[in-house]
């Protein structure tokens, strides 16, 4: 097991961070420096420096997740289902000209088949949300067979 292993555990997890969050807290309170949090976790310093700030200004409760403001994403629940069953089959059966699904291939079969426009990072983080990754094993073997022949994979 490696630092970087945890940590991309931890990306994948939200509810990771409340904890990491709360270690940081405790870390202050034994006397580590914000560098020396930043530095064991991977993050920047005005990240931990931020945590210690809503930390102290309002409690515990500053250390929870907060909703974040943006843009509402594009895709309906009606375009995502359909995404999700697109995921299934070879990016070919759809006549696209790929031979594995990337973000770069929802990118084009986003916008050719309902005309909605995403950048690449935005597809990646959509493909996390749908829980779907390009890399992540499986569990059944019938989607195993299923992802070995799209590049795609639900996670469990």
């Amino acid at each position: 097991m490696t630092k970087q292993a945890l940590l991309e555990m931890a990306q994948r997890d939200p509810t990771t961070w409340l904890g990491i969050r709360i270690t940081a807290g405790l870390l202050v309170l034994e006397g580590w420096t914000s560098s020396q949090i930043a530095e064991l976790f991977g993050l920047s310093r005005w990240s931990v420096v931020q945590w210690i700030q809503r930390l102290n200004k309002e409690g515990v409760t500053g250390l929870e997740e907060k909703g974040r403001d943006g843009r509402p994403l594009k895709l309906d629940r009606r375009v995502q289902n359909q995404l999700e069953q697109a995921l299934m089959k070879h990016p070919c059966e759809l006549g696209l000209s790929y031979d594995h699904w990337d973000e770069i291939t929802v990118v084009e079969y986003l916008e050719r088949e309902y005309g909605i426009r995403l950048k690449v990072h935005q597809a990646q983080r959509l493909l996390r949300r749908m829980r779907f990754s390009l890399s992540e094993p499986v569990s059944t073997e019938a989607t195993v067979k299923r992802a070995s022949s799209t590049g795609i994979a639900l996670q469990p």
